[in-house]
């Protein structure tokens, strides 16, 4: 059982990046998941979630994410991606997702001009 973060790097304020959060050994179809961030020297910090099909995959944000990331899923790939928009330096952070009782590894996401 495994989840998997990608898509992290270098972007300008305003610039845009989609996250990957890739699955091995269960189905994340079935399952709710949620993306979290933490920035150096904070708390971690739930961002955006989505529910499981069976649960009418509702989608759930932080304030500070509203209309600019979203969560969304490809059944057919086992991943949960994560676009964000509008990036902005506060934004920087290591990216994580979780389901169930997994964590990935972790994307670093840095922005900056």
């Amino acid at each position: 059982v495994q989840l998997v973060e990608s898509g992290g790097g270098l972007v300008q304020p305003g610039g845009s990046l989609r996250l990957s959060c890739a699955a091995s050994g269960f189905t994340l179809s079935n399952s709710f998941v949620s993306w979290h961030r933490q920035a150096p020297g904070k708390e971690r910090e739930s961002l955006a979630s989505i529910t499981s099909i069976g649960d009418g995959a509702r989608t759930y944000y932080v304030e500070s994410v509203k209309g600019r990331f979203t969560i969304s899923r490809d059944n057919a790939k086992n991943t949960v991606y994560l676009q964000m928009n509008s990036l902005k330096p506060e934004d920087t952070a290591i990216y994580y997702c979780q389901a169930r009782s997994n964590w990935g590894q972790g994307t670093q996401v840095t922005v900056s001009s």
